[in-house]
């Protein structure tokens, strides 16, 4: 396992603002990158200048703003990218080539256009640029002898960082090791980047697996947020690693939180309730097994604890449900039945929850109980 500390690029603000319908106003676009700031996220990927005039504004602002992270932009291999870059003032940029022939084709190019272009372009952006990252566009999809022949370009001239991209996630945590310790074993001097699509669900998996099998960057977005499928969570692949790999950033989960809420709501993608880490239901239980284990240790049913991201393990009352989780529903709100009562309780609560298909409301499980059980705390 490479033992070096991984660099987590995040992208939101261009991957994730790509999202169809997402476009964040740039005060939003501030607050995402001073809560980006404020967890410790070393880089940032904060936009594509060649999208417009006003974009390259809202860049400029950002950068201008003196957050600690670096503010790297993305470009298309062209000068007319290059010089928008140029414009805002940026001092590092990530400019990328298509180098699968699916993508080549498309755009009527082929691998000696890629060649014959790469050293013209590389030499304007290593001269107007303080650092240079050169993109591997479908690298997934590409022919490997030729991606080498790429990769050994692009370091020849003067490439700082390579970024292999599954851009249309297609690859699975088995490919990704086998791509990234070939490509380790024949650069062992680039620095290379992992930037992978969620198109069949892999993608938190595929960036924890690259980083530990040669990749030493990886770009992210917050809740997975971007085209299709979206991207790999920044939230996931960095509880992965704590968690999965033994591999602890430091960085604050409750503040991953609050960014993962405040993203919902401004890019109007709402959640799956039960979307890993930051999930509204990723720490609910119904089984009244797991609920009366938990009550005795948070670990028995759960990854970690909740606390770690300012969540608290929730019980939910319904057709699983055993008389554990129902009784500390009871004493919070000062109710306590006899034993007889409770399990009585349990199978009125299990009939209705079967009845109308879901768990049950306190409203609902309150009417259940005969009104002489009320106790009311002075």
């Amino acid at each position: 396992m490479d033992t070096a500390v991984p660099h987590i690029i995040d992208t939101t603000l261009r991957d994730g603002e790509q999202a169809p319908g997402v476009v964040f106003s740039l005060q939003e676009k501030i607050e995402i990158g001073r809560r980006l700031d404020q967890i410790g996220i070393p880089e940032l990927e904060i936009g594509t200048p060649a999208i417009s005039k006003a974009e390259q504004s809202d860049i400029r602002c950002l950068i201008n703003q003196g957050f600690s992270f670096q503010s790297t932009c993305w470009a298309r291999a062209t000068k007319a990218d290059l010089e928008a870059v140029l414009n805002t003032g940026a001092s590092r940029v990530n400019l990328s080539f298509p180098v699968s022939d699916v993508q080549l084709n498309a755009l009527e190019k082929n691998r000696n256009w890629v060649m014959n272009t790469l050293p013209e372009i590389m030499e304007m952006a290593t001269d107007w640029f303080d650092f240079v990252a050169v993109g591997a566009q479908d690298a997934s999809r590409a022919n490997v002898h030729f991606l080498k022949e790429y990769i050994s370009a692009v370091k020849f001239y003067g490439g700082q960082r390579i970024r292999i991209a599954d851009t249309v996630g297609i690859m699975n945590p088995l490919s990704v090791q086998n791509l990234f310790e070939m490509l380790s074993n024949s650069f062992p001097e680039p620095d290379f980047e992992f930037h992978g699509h969620n198109d069949l669900g892999m993608a938190t998996a595929n960036h924890a697996v690259a980083l530990t099998s040669g990749a030493s960057s990886v770009s992210l977005t917050v809740n997975g947020l971007g085209e299709r499928a979206g991207n790999a969570p920044l939230e996931e692949v960095i509880f992965a690693l704590k968690y999965s790999y033994g591999i602890n950033l430091n960085f604050d989960g409750k503040l991953l939180t609050e960014l993962s809420a405040y993203v919902e709501r401004i890019s109007g993608r709402k959640l799956s309730v039960s979307k890993p880490v930051t999930g509204e239901m990723a720490f609910s239980h119904e089984s009244g097994i797991h609920c009366r284990s938990l009550k005795e240790d948070p670990l028995t049913y759960q990854p970690f604890n909740p606390n770690e991201i300012g969540k608290e393990t929730a019980f939910v009352i319904g057709k699983h449900s055993g008389a554990g989780a129902l009784n500390e529903f009871l004493e919070k709100r000062n109710i306590f039945l006899t034993k007889t009562e409770t399990l009585d309780l349990v199978s009125k609560i299990k009939l209705l929850s079967t009845h109308v298909k879901r768990d049950l409301n306190s409203a609902e499980i309150q009417k259940l109980i005969p009104k002489r059980q009320f106790i009311c705390s002075v």
